[in-house]
């Protein structure tokens, strides 16, 4: 079996170990470099080149797709899934992952607790925006912000009246989110393959930083899961579509809230802090996906829109 892996760098952790957990199974890697590939679009005859070779022999491609190339990165995993080839994350999900507000939406309408939060077109009433999520302290999110970057916390309601009227001016759209105390500046990573979490890790930020990023200086620390955590991990991560996902939470008193599910979660924070082979699960759910595919015969896939 050949599996791609759709990275821009070979020397992540994460695309290394995917390449060993594929090596070590008997099959062969093969790292892609999504914003070399070029696509080849004609009737009934859709391919993808990368360094002028056809891609056409693959069995399957893991998406390993930044937040700063989605539109291309999505268009090259769009173009592998009308070439019949499966792919472990689906280019619909990717970009329904990829839009915070719409990723709220659709988690709301399947049940998922979330923090309150509050979305507009540059309103003018900012006061009612603070009021809505529970007043001062709380969070500003620019809405293409990754790793912790673009996340502001206001302390206090004159601090977030600057704030969010300083990212209107630079036409700069954000959400409005209550603050958490409880959570004192740790969340959850749940990592999430088929249906089942494969590992679950505590972050908790630096001293005197809200944000528990692993990029912003947090440490992760493995962590048993609730009951009513592993729930909403997996309602999370199924209502995005999403097969495999890195799900972000707070402990908070009315239960566990859900920030953020990751189509591109990384493998290293997670597996140093659980000491398990989360690469290993990610590949075993791939080469039985395309081993059912296999069994069955196939038909032209038709890429539905995302309304």
């Amino acid at each position: 079996m050949k599996i791609g892996i759709l990275s821009r760098n070979a020397a992540l952790y994460s695309t290394k170990r995917l390449v060993e957990a594929i090596e070590s199974r008997g099959h062969e890697a093969k790292v892609i470099d999504h914003l070399k590939c070029d696509i080849v679009i004609e009737q009934d005859k859709p391919a993808i080149y990368y360094k002028g070779e056809n891609l056409d022999d693959l069995d399957a491609v893991i998406p390993r797709i930044g937040a700063s190339v989605t539109f291309y990165g999505t268009a090259v995993v769009r173009q592998f899934e009308m070439m019949n080839i499966f792919t472990a994350v689906q280019s619909q999900a990717l970009v329904r992952s990829r839009d915070k507000l719409r990723s709220l939406q659709i988690m709301a309408s399947a049940g998922v607790g979330l923090p309150k939060t509050v979305f507009t077109n540059y309103s003018k009433e900012v006061d009612k925006l603070i009021d809505s999520v529970g007043g001062a302290p709380l969070i500003v999110k620019l809405l293409e912000g990754t790793q912790g970057y673009g996340v502001v916390l206001a302390p206090t309601k004159k601090a977030a009246q600057s704030i969010i009227e300083a990212f209107h001016s630079m036409k700069a759209r954000v959400i409005v989110q209550e603050f958490i105390k409880e959570s004192k500046g740790a969340d959850i990573r749940a990592f999430v393959v088929d249906g089942k979490v494969v590992g679950a890790m505590k972050r908790q930020g630096k001293e005197g930083e809200f944000r528990s990023n692993l990029h912003q200086g947090g440490t992760g620390s493995l962590i048993k899961l609730t009951k009513k955590e592993r729930e909403a991990a997996l309602t999370a991560a199924k209502s995005m579509g999403l097969p495999v996902a890195g799900v972000d939470m707070l402990q908070s008193a009315r239960g566990p809230l859900i920030l953020e599910v990751n189509s591109s979660p990384g493998i290293e924070g997670i597996e140093k802090a659980t000491g398990k082979d989360i690469a290993g699960s990610v590949i075993k759910y791939v080469i039985s996906k395309v081993e059912a595919v296999k069994a069955k015969p196939t038909k032209r896939r038709k890429i539905k829109s995302d309304a």
